[in-house]
């Protein structure tokens, strides 16, 4: 690692946890959320995210297969109309630049979430893509990370996620 960040800067990462805390209360599914963790984290090339978000997805009962072909999900057929609008819309923010958001794509995503929602989902990727560029400018270690959701929900029925360990 080149910069053990969260040692360098806690109050930064704590506010970055919060942020995710706060999404993860307004009643959007785990699973939907992890998915689109995983996207932004495959178009951004951070294994660190990439990894993590696989464990935390497998721990909340996803599918393999779903995680297999994630990268193509516009051709698979066993993503929803509410994931394929939340995997758009995390393309177009993630690829922002090249891009933009495009009014199609986000009639698509008013069509599938209130805006409770979508302002929700609309923060869980912009999180996102701030702990991918926290883990790859710094070159968090891949491998290392253990999901807590697995224990944890066992324990207490909880599907939130208490807090995401330090990348």
């Amino acid at each position: 690692m080149r910069v053990a960040y969260h040692s360098v800067l806690p109050e930064a990462v704590r506010t970055l946890r919060q942020l995710e805390l706060v999404v993860e209360q307004t009643g959007l599914e785990p699973q939907l959320l992890e998915l689109v963790r995983m996207r932004a984290s495959q178009l951004n090339g951070c294994g660190y995210c990439l990894d993590m978000h696989a464990k935390d997805a497998r721990a909340r009962g996803e599918e393999e297969r779903r995680l297999h072909v994630l990268a193509a999900w516009r051709d698979a057929p066993f993503y929803g109309d509410r994931e394929r609008a939340a995997l758009a819309w995390c393309e177009a923010l993630t690829l922002l630049p090249t891009g933009g958001a495009p009014d199609e794509v986000y009639d698509e995503l008013a069509a599938q979430f209130d805006e409770r929602e979508l302002t929700a989902l609309t923060f869980a990727i912009v999180a996102i893509n701030a702990w991918n560029r926290l883990a790859v400018g710094f070159q968090s270690p891949i491998g290392e990370y253990v999901s807590p959701h697995t224990r944890a929900e066992q324990e207490s029925g909880d599907a939130g996620r208490a807090s995401r360990p330090a990348a």
